[in-house]
């Protein structure tokens, strides 16, 4: 871990990333793309020191509240996030202004700042996005080693349920030859089902590699599935997409899987409402401010 300044916190979208970097050591993580331009081990994660003033500066210049997002780039909730709790004092500033945030993470530390979740979605809004990729609890901790299983994931959004708090799942990535089965497809809707998702988020049945990415998801096939490396080499090459051999029934079963149990299935839908800061009393104050 290592300390930065940073010029700026807010994309043009307002999407927000605290770290530069990840400790939960997913083998297949596009954030480790060389096109991303990191300049340091992926690993030994950034702190943007300033992050909180220039957040509260930004928040403090919106003409009204908007939807934050924060997760794309670096997970908020990477194991220092423990020790420094700077995702806690963002969301403590989004929630002093009267934002909405929409936050995506595969960690249940998040449940230490339900709390602040709870009140942000009775003002305004609080989205929980958690990413699942593998029923199977023993894959994951080979694909997924630095962060808490599904089972615990789950779990999560369950407790969101219990507290009103609207989720979504990221179902993705799905990996050639490791979780692309209709078993797991059909174990994780019908989880998300049970745990009451508003929707899930579906790139197709595989996984993308790009330079810098690729090297890393090969080197970790080596380490943990001997063989694979090879395998994968051989179908696919050095193509961009690694789309599994069971893509299609694949996808037909997700998405009749989720219109059966009306979860939503379509991204558009899905992200344009993540963004939109719904009609609130908190906005209707914040409206009669400004007049």
């Amino acid at each position: 871990m290592h300390y930065i300044e940073t010029r700026s916190i807010l994309s043009p979208r307002n999407g927000m990333n605290l770290y530069r970097g990840c400790q939960h050591g997913c083998i297949y993580c596009d954030s480790r793309s060389r096109c991303y331009h990191m300049d340091h081990r992926f690993e030994d994660v950034a702190v943007k020191q300033n992050a909180i003033e220039l957040l509260t500066a930004a928040l403090k210049r919106k003409r009204r509240p908007c939807m934050i997002g924060t997760g794309s780039m670096s997970d908020p909730y990477t194991p220092i996030e423990g020790e420094l709790q700077m995702t806690r004092r963002a969301l403590e500033v989004i929630e002093r202004h009267g934002c909405g945030i929409s936050i995506l993470t595969k960690s249940d530390l998040i449940l230490r700042d339900l709390d602040i979740l709870e009140r942000i979605n009775r003002r305004s809004k609080a989205v929980v996005q958690m990413t699942l990729t593998t029923m199977d609890e023993e894959l994951c901790r080979l694909i997924e080693p630095g962060v808490c299983t599904t089972q615990k994931r789950i779990a999560v959004l369950k407790e969101c349920q219990n507290r009103g708090i609207p989720t979504v799942v990221w179902l993705c990535p799905i990996l050639p030859w490791l979780n692309d089965t209709p078993e797991n497809i059909r174990g994780i809707v019908e989880s998300c089902a049970e745990a009451g998702v508003r929707g899930i988020v579906h790139f197709g049945m595989g996984v993308t590699l790009r330079d810098g990415s690729r090297e890393h998801y090969y080197t970790q096939l080596d380490r943990k599935f001997p063989g694979l490396k090879e395998r994968t080499i051989r179908t696919y090459g050095s193509a961009y997409e690694l789309r599994s051999a069971h893509h299609r029934e694949l996808s037909d079963l997700f998405h009749r899987l989720c219109a059966k149990y009306g979860i939503w299935h379509d991204n558009d839908q899905i992200f344009q409402w993540l963004s939109r800061l719904e009609e609130s009393e908190q906005l209707r104050f914040w409206e009669q401010e400004a007049i």
